[in-house]
């Protein structure tokens, strides 16, 4: 424990953010410029060091927070960079972006106020970047054997960084004109400079991944070519099929898919653009969703300059403390949270831009096709039925659809070129039992460099075996040599996932590579957070 009495006498004091004024100000994050030291060690000393860290199963790469913590408490940032980096590749995005599950999963969270681990994490990252802590780790030699990776969102980086550095000779292949997938261009840049993602893809390059941008595999390349130009395959395109709002009037100029919004706003962050093709500026902007997308696109307008604008959330308003449904630690709670972008809507308006239980019935437009207003309703709660006498009208120039998304891109090409088949929710079916793999042979010696991604809490070597052999973990599909990681396989889900999801698609084409690995696999094809 880094203070048997930390938590008693330190009070919790998340890294606050800029003031709302200024920040809307810029395009620059939301903590840009703040003083995380020494606030950060102090908050660090509240953990408790559990007998068990419940904080461990609120995160699917299993960090190792306590230690970590108790580095950083001490002001060891190259000790709590080592044990940060030995469960996560990049960990400087999740400490932007990821919404924190392992605080809700905190002993202190059953009845206090839960330690700031997702400050304490962004620092060490920071500080290990600053301290040159983070360096490449190119592997000692070469194994002979070929990796392709269609995708560069954060489990396709994460799966490329692991094998790369193992021995393999890892080619990454994005459609895009610039890797990083949604990190680049559906992440508003107030949320994560791009600099950051930058920075790691270099580490990569020099580390020997090699990047093919403007690839479009599937289309222009054929993927059953790539495969047989490769010792094996990992799919990780992400689950980027959007869903739609089929109402009267959908057909009208002005309404806009969320992510093809951002991506236009981050392109003019990237210099592409001077201005964005679809602005908010001068206008009435109603976003349609209630996840973290809508949100983005909150504080995109915002800072666009629109006249006025409100988000719909279909779901009632949450309570504000956790509901006895669900329960600590196993539970990430339905609770009323306020985004930084919400906070920027609320202090400007004074009021939640949120309407909650709330529904689109349909888009009404002027004479030339453009949309002016909207129309919703109030619906009930359990069945989202809307309520009759409860209709009302909205201004509205610019919609914004963040209604989410249903899985891989239909029509690709990828499906029919690799033999892949959907499950029963639409993403790309994954399951060791697909194929009849080997059994593991005796353990051996592997050519790697430094492993700094190896750690406590993710099983290696004979614990694949006594978890149940290459079954489980391997996310293998109909196709030999072909892996699915990433939402692709899963499902639209947090950016901490889907780095486990390429840590652990790295280890089981590692093993279909040579036979073994000491690669960690964090987490298997099916586990899934636990819902009430």
């Amino acid at each position: 424990m880094t203070d048997p009495r930390g938590f008693l006498s330190i009070p919790r004091r998340p890294v606050p953010p800029r003031p709302v004024e200024e920040r809307l100000g810029d395009w620059q994050e939301v903590y840009a410029g703040q003083a995380l030291l020494p606030l950060v060690s102090e908050q660090a000393r509240r953990c408790m060091d559990c007998g068990i860290p419940f904080c461990h199963s609120g995160c699917p790469l299993g960090n190792l927070i306590p230690e970590w913590n108790a580095y950083a408490s001490r002001g060891d940032w190259r000790a709590a960079a080592e044990r940060l980096h030995a469960t996560n590749n990049f960990p400087e995005f999740t400490g932007r972006l990821c919404p924190a599950p392992c605080e809700d999963a905190c002993v202190l969270a059953i009845n206090a106020d839960p330690v700031t681990i997702k400050n304490v994490e962004q620092t060490i990252a920071d500080e290990a970047w600053e301290r040159g802590y983070a360096p490449p780790q190119p592997p000692q030699r070469l194994s002979g054997k070929t990796v392709a990776v269609i995708g560069s969102g954060p489990a396709g980086l994460a799966a490329a960084q692991q094998l790369t550095r193992t021995g393999h000779t890892v080619v990454v292949y994005e459609r895009e004109d610039r890797p990083g997938g949604l990190l680049r261009y559906g992440i508003p840049e107030f949320k994560m400079a791009k600099r950051h993602l930058d920075r790691r893809i270099e580490q990569m390059r020099e580390e020997g991944t090699k990047f093919r941008t403007g690839v479009d595999v599937g289309g222009e390349l054929d993927a059953a070519e790539l495969r047989r130009r490769h010792d094996a395959l990992i799919v990780a395109v992400g689950a980027t099929e959007q869903r739609e709002l089929p109402v009267p009037g959908r057909e009208l100029d002005g309404i806009h898919q969320a992510m093809d919004y951002l991506t236009y706003a981050n392109r003019v962050q990237e210099g592409d653009y001077a201005v964005p093709p679809v602005s908010a500026e001068g206008r009435h902007a109603v976003i349609v969703g209630g996840g973290d997308t809508a949100s983005d696109c909150l504080g995109t307008v915002l800072r666009q300059g629109a006249l006025s604008a409100v988000q719909l959330d279909i779901n009632p308003e949450p309570a504000e403390t956790r509901p006895d449904a669900q329960p600590w630690p196993v539970t990430h709670p339905k609770v009323y949270r306020i985004s930084h972008a919400h906070a920027e809507a609320r202090g400007r308006e004074g009021m939640d831009p949120r309407l909650f239980s709330s529904a689109t019935l349909q888009f009404e437009g002027d004479a030339s096709g453009r949309v002016r207003a909207l129309c919703l309703t109030e619906v009930e709660p359990a069945a989202r039925s809307p309520l009759p006498g409860t209709e009302r009208v909205l201004p509205a120039d610019l919609v914004l659809i963040a209604l989410g998304f249903s899985g891989p891109e239909q029509g690709s090409g990828l499906m029919e070129q690799l033999g892949l088949t959907v499950d029963e929710r639409g993403n790309f079916a994954r399951d060791g039992a697909f194929a009849a793999l080997p059994a593991r042979p005796p353990r051996r010696s592997r050519p790697s460099g430094r492993d700094a991604s190896a750690g406590r809490g993710s099983p290696t070597g004979e614990e694949y075996d006594r978890a149940g052999g290459l079954g489980r973990a391997t996310g293998q599909t109909p196709a030999d040599g072909v892996f699915i990681a990433g939402d692709a396989g899963r499902g639209q889900s947090l950016v901490v996932w889907a780095i486990a999801e390429g840590r652990a698609a790295a280890a089981a084409a590692d093993r279909y590579l040579t036979g073994a690995t000491v690669l960690p696999a964090p987490i298997a094809p099916r586990d899934r957070p636990l819902v009430a």
